[in-house]
């Protein structure tokens, strides 16, 4: 018999049904409801390659640009890079596989996301409100290094000579930090740009400036807390300035560890989406997206090392039913895939008791260990992190270009 927890998750699961593009949207009718006071909405991710994530936060987008007037896609990709995005979903303006791969992310250089923009470059041509684009990640600055050198004058050459270290990308693994002197080297071209640059270059030199304050910070074991507190401030004040003007309504694409409402990294690491809770309050909704069982894929690491030289590999997860271990629980409590939302109704005493103790949930960034992935888990407490939750009974690799 099903015990007070799986009923619970169970009159309150939403089915997502198909997850194919344009798919019937009353059958995610009972989300306007729940978020008709939401002015901004994290969708997670449980790992960066898994096709199923880019389907179903497609299908949940296409609802809240249609239904509920969301006209702002925020996702984990450089800001600089994304601009080159925007021009293409909105105007058309480029090649999608090459927008793609200039963002500087393996992640988001899959099929999946090309047929991501594709619609919403569609969506775009006939829409009264169409959807702009908005990288919201300070790294892998190129693109806006390369427009201050083209619309800023000679004299601004000595400013912006010493950030070519910041052409690099640096996205993965250990790495060498940049001297921290790059970051006042970026403070003082964004002074200089803010009294002689038009607002389109300030916006440049912003980014920069962000960049180079990550890429001082060390990417090895012992330092990631430092390098996670100051990307995700920084992640967190780009939504932001999103969400200024009073009618603003915003997604954001990220993985779970960013949009949750609390810390992550073993606690040390406030979470984007603490800092987007405490600033926006209920106006926030965080949406975890989990997964029972299937593939990603992810680079490997070995005895605590990134294998170098070598394309993301393919990981295959079983599912875990056990009772604390959340995928489990919510494979159990209703076929299918669905959301449940975690915020308002009753809760029964169980459910209350279920959703405040420390579980378990899965969750692999870019880079996953070679034999230990299948037991990997992190700490969870649902009611601190998530006001809902999208459930994937499984998922496949996604697809690179």
């Amino acid at each position: 018999m099903p015990d007070d927890v799986a009923v619970w998750l169970a009159d309150r699961a939403i089915p997502l049904g198909s997850l194919q593009p344009d798919s019937e949207p009353a059958e995610l009718e009972p989300l306007r409801a729940i978020l008709k006071k939401v002015r901004l909405v994290g969708i997670g991710e449980a790992t960066h390659g898994s096709a199923e994530f880019f389907q179903v936060r497609w299908r949940l987008m296409e609802f809240l640009s249609k239904e509920l007037g969301f006209t702002t896609l925020a996702i984990e990709a450089s800001a600089a890079a994304s601009l080159a995005l925007d021009q293409y979903v909105r105007h058309g303006t480029g090649d999608p596989r090459e927008v793609l791969a200039g963002l500087g992310f393996w992640t988001w250089n899959t099929t999946e996301m090309l047929t991501v923009i594709e619609r919403l470059r569609e969506h775009n041509r006939t829409a009264a409100h169409p959807v702009r684009v908005v990288g919201i990640d300070p790294q892998y600055a190129v693109a806006s290094l390369q427009a201050l050198r083209a619309v800023l004058d000679e004299s601004a050459a000595p400013l912006l000579d010493p950030l070519d270290g910041l052409k690099r990308t640096g996205l993965e693994g250990p790495w060498k930090p940049l001297d921290p002197r790059i970051e006042a080297d970026a403070r003082r071209l964004e002074e200089y740009v803010a009294a002689h640059g038009s607002a389109d270059a300030r916006e440049h030199a912003r980014i920069v400036r962000q960049a180079a304050d990550v890429a001082s910070k060390a990417r090895t074991a012992a330092d990631l807390q430092a390098l996670g507190v100051v990307r995700d401030r920084y992640m967190a004040e780009n939504v932001s300035r999103l969400m200024a003007e009073p009618d603003a309504k915003v997604v954001v694409w990220a993985h779970n560890g960013h949009i949750m409402k609390g810390a992550y990294s073993g606690g040390g690491v406030p979470a984007m989406g603490s800092h987007l809770a405490r600033e926006f309050g209920e106006e926030y909704y965080a949406l975890g997206v989990l997964f029972g069982e299937g593939e990603f894929r992810a680079h490997r690491q070995r005895f605590g090392r990134l294998v170098r030289g070598k394309p993301p590999a393919r990981f295959s997860i079983p599912l875990v039913d056990t009772p604390r271990v959340v995928e489990g629980r919510l494979a159990a409590a209703s076929p299918g895939d669905y959301v449940v939302d975690l915020r308002g109704g009753d809760r029964p005493e169980p459910v209350a008791d279920w959703l405040a103790a420390t579980n378990h949930t899965r969750g692999f960034g870019g880079v996953a260990g070679r034999l230990t992935a299948k037991f990997a888990f992190m700490p969870t407490v649902l009611a601190e992190q998530y006001d809902g939750l999208a459930f994937l009974r499984q998922v496949s690799q996604s697809t690179p270009l």
